[in-house]
């Protein structure tokens, strides 16, 4: 059986390629989950909402849900569109101007 030898080079190649393959992936996917579905913890985690909120949220039809068994499930993308069309954009900058 033949020998291969490693070189620091090769190491840090090694290192490039998986670092551009995991910021490629966090980039595919925003930094959220990229599971289908969400449960309910997952949900109040991301969002950083109490469990009462996220009953609120279910309630009043801000968060879509399925429940299967007793069990609530969300789907990730109706997560991230709630996020992007809540998303604060600022109206001054702070360079003084309007």
């Amino acid at each position: 059986m033949p020998s291969e030898i490693i070189t620091t080079d090769d190491l840090r190649e090694f290192k490039t390629e998986l670092l551009t393959e995991f910021r490629k992936m966090l980039k595919e996917h925003h930094g959220l989950p990229s599971k289908k579905w969400l449960k309910s913890y997952e949900v109040k985690k991301m969002l950083g909402i109490s469990p009462g909120t996220l009953q609120n949220m279910r309630i009043n039809g801000t968060i879509p849900f399925t429940k299967m068994g007793g069990i609530l499930f969300y789907d990730s993308e109706d997560i991230r569109k709630i996020l992007e069309d809540n998303k604060n954009v600022p109206r001054f900058s702070f360079d003084g101007k309007r």
